[in-house]
């Protein structure tokens, strides 16, 4: 084989041709590039909107700290005076606190109807009936276990102290706490205002029994306020279980929900005195947390929290010290604060779900450009010019992550412009290496995913799916995890691994700890708070980048051995780099036959020679022919019940330098199934082919870098003009320069694409005959030295096929076609040798002279009169030729097959001119036979010795 002057094409060369043909791609598509890198630039304005609108509505007066005018002097003039005595609990957090209330500590009481009673599914004997709910009598049930008993048992009735219904309720605090207060009033974000207090719900005191008529009104002043409320009681029961897992169940199945109207059996605590004795004491506390309020970073029940282990405390001390004594709780409160705006990040609250969902958006858009490749083929035709794997994944890569960091840069850089705080608070070192790592997983998933999708539609709704499931997963799933503190941190990471929920854990660390700064006027996350066992950064960060160092090679394995609609691979055929490569000289073939013994014998004697000529091509070590098939089969396995489908029978084939071979056949003949196989899309069962000596088992590569393909169905980019196609397929034939330019010209020129600045337009505007002419220049160019063609002039007018034709004629000089064609027009004027393939196997094989003289021995005399005339005709056929074949008969019109040998053209005229003078004749006319008569009698007969055999 002698090298090509120029040589294949180097790696910065390939790489070069694809960057360039991928940037004009993008820049013919600005505007779709524009709307997805401007997404996140608009989500970024409907945040500022919504908070500027959030904003306004925290400014107003039901907001603004609490205000009323006093007349201070008595002349009539008011002051304005502000302050918390002024304000509703709505008013609270702005106001300017510099000795903040002293409020009661209260326990949480269930209400009336959610207070823990015997039913249906919980049976405990010692709980009150249910019909004390229709008395208004149930008490409020305490459960306790631990290993005493008797301890318990003792602090159990020692828990709730026996008051006079006569409290005097002037000095509140003081009172309150010598007893246990409650409140069935929800707890809410603020103990500045105590919401028991400013609610409609009554006051509870607590007690071992309640005497009749309780109940009463009292007002009392409370930071200069006055406050009307009522007092009522109830009774407190104390309760023993076995153990705590038997508390844990009874508590469960109170909070379980038995209809839509959420019945639910509720106690006010639970205790666990553990190993406590008269030498110490150690307490767990259930509390109820269906009363949180989760605005806050900590559950805010648990400023209830502090009255239960108040009165269990009180309840040990009685016990070791007598009823007399017992550990006050007067009141609780908050520090003090200065004046603020209620402000309210709504960035920091939706950032973990909404900004997931605008970061894992690339992934649809990436994942249909890979899928749109492969779907239209272009990636498969690309490789088949030469364009191999490295270039291929390196410049996708670089544009992919080009273009998600300009969208990630974007959105940052916009979102900290406006002032969103979940950018601007958190160190931009952090983010920059969280969405660094990020984009280049997601980037490798994308490519993991495009193996398994050959339809854009179905991956373009499976990548949003996987977006939006990632998003809404995370925030009601991932997220109840996070903040569960029971919940194995172990499976957390193991959710993790998918990267959906790799990236809304890291959003939530950063909308986490910006939400908290912004409350709390500090900074958001640093690279020291990495080290938090609480923060999941860094963990995230860990497997993110393991996870892409693995998936990296994963998605290039599975593109070579598992990518639906391309080229494929051996499972092990990474192993052929630790091989040593032959020589490109022919390798020896087998002179093992047998299994093709039969078959031979039944060939016939062209197409046995021509088996003969491969053999002997094969033995030697150098040869001028530029393909050359051997004995190449394909056969399709049993499928859904149906037999094996041979789609290549044994084909062997010699096709020298310089030549145009023509395949003719029916469709399912196996001249596709043939072709795939000498451009690499499907392997052969058995037999190999060389291509100017390498094997296309093992050496596609190199065979591509000197091949042309023109297929049956137009490969091409709607958006990329005619002149871009060529010049993107030249430079990777290696073209450059002036070079370049100069068969770039030419080839528009000899296809007709140049003039009228036909070639500048885009393909997606072309006429279908003109996208077949751009095929086969691209066939063309680079001057390669094997060309397939598929039907080349499928949809073309007379004057453009003929000029195609002539472009081919010219081009078969120097180079080794293939061609395949229903026209046997095209056939004939063509090709040099012809072969007719009828059930995947080769019928005859010449050039179209040799088979007409060979399977077309005979004229076609045909003949028109009056239908009562045909036997004159027949009898005149009949004394040219004895043994003429009428093949065709109808309302006077009669075709007869004479041999060529029996009769002379001369004798012909002469008798016609006779018989003019004793019938009519309409018409008549004698033709020599034509290759598609040929072809028909070819296939017929082969069809009917398959029916036979």
């Amino acid at each position: 084989m002698e090298p090509s002057s120029r040589g294949p094409a180097s790696f910065l060369t390939q790489a070069n041709a694809l960057l360039r043909k991928n940037l004009t791609f993008q820049k013919r598509n600005l505007k779709t590039n524009i709307g997805i890198i401007g997404f996140p630039v608009f989500i970024c304005v409907v945040l500022v909107i919504l908070q500027n609108v959030l904003n306004d509505q925290l400014g107003k007066a039901k907001y603004r700290c609490g205000c009323v005018c006093i007349d201070t002097n008595g002349d009539g003039n008011c002051e304005t005076v502000c302050g918390l005595q002024y304000s509703t609990p709505d008013q609270v957090n702005s106001c300017p606190i510099p000795s903040p209330p002293k409020w009661p500590a209260l326990l949480q009481v269930p209400r009336l109807a959610s207070r823990a009673v015997r039913s249906g599914f919980v049976s405990s004997t010692d709980l009150p009936d249910a019909s004390c709910k229709d008395s208004k009598s149930c008490p409020a049930t305490v459960l306790f276990t631990g290993r005493n008993q008797t301890l318990a048992e003792s602090l159990a009735g020692n828990l709730f102290k026996s008051t006079s219904s006569s409290m005097n309720f002037s000095d509140y605090l003081n009172l309150l706490s010598s007893v246990v207060p409650g409140s069935d009033t929800p707890t809410r974000d603020t103990q500045f205002i105590e919401p028991a207090f400013v609610s409609d719900r009554p006051l509870y005191v607590l007690q071992p029994q309640c005497t009749a008529n309780f109940t009463r009104s009292v007002s009392f002043e409370i930071s200069n306020r006055t406050l009307e409320l009522e007092v009522e009681c109830v009774q407190g029961l104390s309760l023993w279980r076995d153990s705590s897992s038997a508390v844990n169940d009874e508590l469960f199945k109170g909070y379980r929900q038995e209809n839509t109207k959420r019945k639910t059996n509720e106690y006010i605590a639970a205790y666990d005195i553990l190993n406590s004795d008269e030498n110490g004491f150690n307490l767990n506390i259930w509390y109820n947390s269906t009363y949180n309020n989760d605005t806050g970073y900590v559950p805010i029940a648990l400023l209830r929290v502090p009255r239960s282990m108040n009165a269990a405390s009180n309840a040990y001390l009685r016990f070791l010290r007598g009823m007399g004594v017992m550990m006050r709780l007067e009141y609780v409160k908050d520090m003090p604060k200065s004046g603020t705006d209620n402000r309210f990040d709504i960035s920091s609250l939706l950032g973990a779900l909404f900004f997931t969902w605008i970061v894992n958006l690339l992934l649809p858009v990436i994942l249909n450009y890979l899928v749109y490749e492969k779907q239209q083929k272009l990636k498969i035709i690309m490789k088949m010019h030469g364009l191999k794997d490295g270039p291929y994944w390196v410049i996708s890569y670089a544009y992919f992550f080009s273009l998600s960091a300009v969208y990630m840069i974007c959105f940052v850089i916009f979102g900290s412009v406006i002032g969103l705080k979940f950018f601007t608070l958190n160190d931009y070192s952090i983010q920059f290496v969280f969405y660094a790592i990020y984009v280049n997983l997601q980037i490798v998933t994308a490519f993991l995913m495009a193996a398994f999708f050959s339809s854009v539609k179905t991956a373009t709704v499976i990548g949003h799916i996987y977006v939006f499931a990632s998003g809404l997963l995370g925030q009601f799933l991932l997220r109840f995890f996070m903040e569960d503190s029971s919940f194995p941190r172990g499976w957390i990471i193991v959710m993790e691994i998918v990267p959906g929920f790799s990236l809304y854990r890291g959003l939530y660390e950063f909308a986490q700890y910006a939400f908290m700064g912004d409350n709390m006027g500090t900074s958001g996350m640093r690279w020291k708070d990495l080290s938090d066992s609480q923060n999941g950064m860094r963990n995230v960060l860990i497997i993110m980048t393991v996870e892409w160092l693995v998936l990296l090679p994963a998605a290039y394995y599975l593109d070579q051995v598992a990518s639906s609609g391309g080229i494929r691979r051996g499972p092990l055929f990474f192993l052929q780099y630790f091989q040593k490569k032959p020589s490109a000289s022919f390798r020896k073939p087998s002179l093992k036959r047998e299994e093709s013994k039969v078959f031979v014998e039944m060939e016939r004697p062209d197409v046995s020679q021509e088996r003969e000529v491969v053999e002997q091509l094969l033995l030697e070590q150098s040869t001028s022919y530029a393909i050359i098939s051997d004995n190449i089969k394909k056969v399709y396995p049993r499928r859904d019940g149906n037999p094996e489908k041979f789609a290549v029978r044994g084909l062997s084939l010699a096709v020298p330098h310089g030549e145009c071979f023509g395949m003719l056949g029916p469709n399912g003949a196996g001249k596709t199934s043939f072709i795939n196989m000498m451009t690499g899309l499907t392997t052969p069962t058995s037999g190999t082919a060389y291509v100017r000596g390498l094997d296309i088992r093992i050496d596609m590569d190199e065979i591509y870098t000197s091949m042309g393909v023109c297929p049956q169905h137009d490969l091409l980019w709607e958006t990329l003009t005619g002149r871009e196609h060529l010049l993107f397929y030249g430079r990777l034939k290696n073209l450059k320069g002036a070079a370049l330019m100069q068969a770039v010209e030419e080839s528009l020129k000899s296809v007709n694409l140049f003039y009228g600045g036909v070639g500048d337009k885009q393909a997606g505007k072309y006429s279908g005959g003109m996208k077949r002419r751009l095929s086969v220049a691209i066939a063309l160019i680079g001057d390669p030295k094997v060309v397939y063609m598929d039907e080349p002039s499928t949809g073309l007018d007379p004057a453009s096929r003929k000029n195609l034709w002539n472009v081919v004629k010219h081009a078969k000089r120097n180079r080794a076609i293939i061609l395949t064609t229903h026209s046997m027009e095209e056939a004939e004027y063509l090709c040099d040798r012809l072969g007719v393939f009828v059930d995947g196997s080769l019928q005859c094989i010449g050039n179209p002279k040799e088979l007409k003289a060979r399977y077309g021995g005979s004229y076609v005399f045909t003949m028109t009169t009056s239908s009562n005339e045909e036997e004159e005709v027949e009898s005149l056929v009949r004394q040219l030729s004895p043994s003429a074949n009428r093949i065709y008969h109808i309302s006077g019109t009669q075709k007869f097959e004479v041999p060529k040998h029996e009769v002379r053209i001369a004798d012909v005229f002469r008798a016609v001119e006779i018989a003019k003078k004793k019938f009519t004749i309409h018409a008549w006319g004698l033709a020599d036979t034509t290759l598609e008569d040929v072809f028909i009698k070819v296939a017929k007969g082969a069809q009917s010795f398959n029916l036979l055999s």
